[in-house]
C-alpha cells in the first residue's frame, strides 16, 4: 500500500426520534452538534454531526434519525461499539453524570490499561468511555454540560464483529495500512499512524454472534480519515485495483467519501479531513441552521417540510444562545 489512514474520521449510526438523539449528544455526553443537514442520499430526514468544537476528523458521530424506525440487531458484520476517550480517573463522575440525564451505565472493565463504561443512546446504541494513563492531546469541547477535566476528547475505538476475522484484519493491514498492536483470545487490536485514541480498531472474532440487522440502534459504517482527495483517488485506484468494488467518489459538502464493504460485511468509507464544517456558517453558529449544499437548496421549503422540527440546546452555542 502507498496509501495509508490516520485512523477513524467519523462514526454513522441510525436513530428515532431526532430530539432525543440531539439531547443525549449534547447533554449527555457533551459533544457539540458542528452539521445539521440532511441525508444526501434521502434528503427526507437529517444527517446530524456531533464531535469537537470545529468537528474536526477523528472526534466525529453521526446520525441518520428516522422516526419511528425498527430496532436493529447488533451483531456480526457491524460496528458493534463505538467508544470515546475520556481522561483517567473520570468514569466515576461519568456514571452520576449519565444517572441524572437518566441513562444507565456501567463500568465494564478496570484493567492496567484502561477502564471501560458502557452506556446506551436513546435507540440501544452501544457507547464506550474509555479511560487511560496514556495522555490523550486533544482538547475538548468546553461544554456546559460536561467539565472539562472529565469531557471526551474524541473517537477512542471502533469494535467490528466478524465471523472470519482473518480476512478482516488481513484488508485493514494490507489495504489500509494498519498494524496490529495487540491480541488477546478473540479480540484483536489494530493501529493506524501514531496508535493514539482516535487511531484504533478492535476487530472481534465471534462465530456465535447472531448476523446483524442495520436499523435503529446500530452503526451504519465507520470512516477512516485521509488527508485529501488526491489521496483518496490514489487509494480508491489501488482498492480497485485489488478487487474491491469501490463507489465513485462522492461530495459529501463537508468532506468526500469513497465506500466499500470489508469482507466481514462491514461497510467502510475513506473520508477527506478537508474541506471542513466551516465552510457555510461561521465556528460560532455550528448546528444552528439547516445547511444544504448547493444542489439541494432548489429544493428547501419542500425539504424543511418534510423534516421533524427540532430544538438546539443553548449550550451548543453559548455564545449566541441569546
Amino acid at each position: 500500500m502507498t496509501a495509508t489512514t490516520e485512523g477513524l474520521h467519523h462514526v454513522t449510526a441510525i436513530a428515532g426520534d431526532p430530539q432525543k438523539n440531539i439531547d443525549f449528544y449534547i447533554r449527555g455526553l457533551g459533544l457539540r452538534l458542528v452539521k445539521k443537514t440532511v441525508n444526501f442520499d434521502d434528503p427526507g430526514t437529517y444527517h446530524l454531526y456531533y464531535g469537537d468544537e470545529s468537528g474536526r476528523p477523528g472526534t466525529l458521530m453521526t446520525f441518520f434519525p428516522w422516526r419511528g424506525i425498527q430496532p436493529g440487531r447488533i451483531g456480526a458484520g457491524q460496528s458493534t461499539s463505538t467508544a470515546f476517550s475520556v481522561p483517567a480517573g473520570s468514569l466515576g463522575w461519568w456514571v452520576d453524570h449519565f444517572a441524572s440525564v437518566g441513562a444507565q451505565a456501567r463500568i465494564t472493565s478496570t484493567s492496567s490499561s484502561e477502564e471501560r463504561l458502557l452506556v446506551h443512546d436513546p435507540d440501544g446504541l452501544q457507547i464506550e468511555l474509555v479511560a487511560t494513563h496514556e495522555h490523550d492531546p486533544r482538547d475538548p469541547w468546553d461544554s456546559a454540560s460536561v467539565p472539562a477535566e472529565h469531557a471526551i476528547r474524541g473517537q477512542h475505538s471502533s469494535v467490528l464483529t466478524v465471523r472470519d476475522a482473518e480476512s478482516t484484519i488481513g484488508l485493514m493491514v494490507n489495504d489500509l495500512g494498519m498494524r496490529i498492536v495487540e491480541e488477546e483470545g478473540n479480540r484483536t487490536r489494530l493501529a493506524a499512524g501514531d496508535g493514539m485514541p482516535g487511531a484504533l480498531v478492535d476487530v472481534h472474532a465471534s462465530t456465535l454472534a447472531p448476523t446483524g440487522l442495520t436499523a435503529g440502534g446500530t452503526v451504519h459504517h465507520i470512516a477512516f480519515r485521509v488527508p485529501d482527495q488526491a489521496t483518496q483517488q490514489q487509494w480508491r485506484d489501488e482498492l480497485a485495483s485489488k478487487g474491491h468494488r469501490v463507489t465513485e467518489i462522492l461530495d459529501r459538502q463537508y468532506f468526500t467519501s469513497i465506500y466499500f464493504r470489508e469482507p466481514g460485511g462491514v461497510l467502510f468509507e475513506i473520508a477527506t479531513d478537508t474541506p471542513g464544517f466551516a465552510i457555510d456558517e461561521p465556528l460560532l453558529e455550528l448546528g444552528r441552521s439547516l445547511k444544504l449544499p448547493p444542489w439541494l437548496e432548489p429544493s428547501r421549503e419542500q425539504i424543511e417540510r418534510a423534516v421533524i422540527p427540532v430544538q438546539l440546546p443553548e449550550e451548543n452555542n453559548p455564545e449566541v444562545a441569546a
